[in-house]
């Protein structure tokens, strides 16, 4: 009897170390599994300067894809969305316009490289390309977080109301699912192109070893940006850190969330300025689609914004010296400006509710049809037809010869 107490404690304490261990092995498990120690991360570098190349390395469990979501931690810029397409079943329109302020300034999901076989395919699409289809087809669901945190909001518009740029009126908040999938259209909306949201670039090795090298061109946001590895929804390292700096003459714009050296649109400006007001113009109508295509990071909604301003400075300094010679009828002038007050609050609103591609093929007929309207109205018939027009050029040349000889 003695024995059989002596012996138990020790039977006790024998369970006790067993079962013990067992519930290490399986709490080391449940931490692999997630993402404690199953997934590291590290970069050789923690700035640049206005862009630059990260090299990441790191360590996941073997057979596994990696995926690594790169964004701007400190800078989010406006994304937006107008939905007009007739819906596939109904036929009918839905006029619903999507917003959110919460877009990071640079968002890309950099994935294994063998992958870049199914971007590739993707991107025949041309602007038909989908962001979610390329997302799954890719297996980068769980890599895709930030976005589909930002708060996304939408009105119900109309025909009348998208024609005037009325946004409508706010609808109710969308539910996490719905959030997340309306995110997914205003990244691609925002960044337009497959290459700015998705790159190939991480080498995966049988041993589960990874590096990748991320690239993150210039013109971008500063600040700091911060890299996630990712395997699956269970398995994701911590964020790592670091800052892209600029300095002048480039300077970062807050609502376009890029940066620009301030010296090319100068000179480029310069240049436009001369010649639009010597058309009788500011040379937004110049300058606008200039800056569209010669930088196509600025969205065109800041550079029809941007540009209209400026041309204050042009038109302030072109009315001055136009009335010094006299070539200003005011009566004309108030009558037609009357309706370019009425159509600067709708023109506006008007173009955050299209896309780029629609933006250019507007401003690319417009410009057409005055071109041929002015070369026509160059042609030897037509100036023949038109004394009158003949005799108002007599007449700005005298005036003109006249505010010179005055000057000299």
């Amino acid at each position: 009897m003695n024995k059989r107490m002596t012996i138990l404690p020790w039977l006790i304490a024998a369970m006790v170390l067993v079962f013990g261990a067992q519930s290490v092995v399986a709490a080391e498990a449940d931490a692999q599994a997630a993402g404690g120690a199953a997934l590291t991360l590290a970069i050789d570098k923690t700035e640049i300067n206005n862009g630059g190349t990260i090299k990441v390395s790191g360590q996941a469990v073997a057979g596994k894809p990696v995926y690594l979501e790169v964004y701007a931690a400190d800078h989010t810029v406006r994304a937006n969305r107008f939905d007009a397409d007739p819906d596939k079943d109904t036929g009918k329109r839905p006029y619903i316009f999507y917003i959110t302020e919460q877009m990071p300034a640079y968002y890309k999901i950099f994935v294994p490289k063998e992958l870049q076989p199914k971007i590739d395919e993707e991107a025949k699409k041309k602007g038909k390309w989908s962001y979610s289809e390329l997302l799954k087809n890719l297996g980068a669901d769980a890599a895709y977080t930030v976005p589909a945190k930002a708060k996304v909001d939408r009105y119900q518009s109309t025909l009348m109301a998208s024609v005037v740029g009325s946004r409508g009126d706010l609808l109710p908040q969308l539910d996490e699912k719905d959030n997340k999938r309306r995110s997914m259209q205003l990244v691609k909306a925002r960044f337009r192109s497959i290459n700015n949201v998705f790159a190939a670039a991480v080498d995966v090795k049988p041993d589960g070893s990874y590096t990748a090298d991320i690239k993150i061109r210039d013109g971008l946001a500063p600040g700091k940006y911060k890299i996630v590895a990712v395997v699956d929804k269970q398995v994701k390292s911590e964020a790592v850190t670091f800052e892209n700096k600029i300095s002048f003459p480039s300077m970062y714009m807050e609502n376009a969330g890029t940066s620009m050296n301030l010296l090319y649109p100068f000179l480029l400006t310069l240049v436009v300025a001369i010649f639009g007001v010597l058309m009788g113009a500011g040379g937004g109508f110049i300058l606008n689609p200039l800056l569209v295509t010669l930088f196509p990071a600025l969205p065109h909604t800041i550079v029809a914004g941007t540009v209209t301003p400026t041309v204050l400075f042009s038109q302030g300094s072109g009315i001055y010296n136009y009335s010094k010679i006299k070539f200003i009828n005011w009566k004309l002038g108030c009558g037609i400006g009357t309706a370019m007050l009425v159509g600067g609050f709708i023109g506006p609103k008007l173009t955050e509710m299209i896309t780029l591609a629609q933006f250019k093929f507007a401003f690319g007929w417009i410009l057409l049809v005055l071109a041929a309207l002015m070369l026509w109205q160059t042609t030897p018939g037509y100036l023949a037809k038109n004394k009158k027009e003949q005799a108002i050029l007599k007449e700005f040349k005298k005036r003109a010869e006249e505010a010179a000889k005055g000057k000299n």
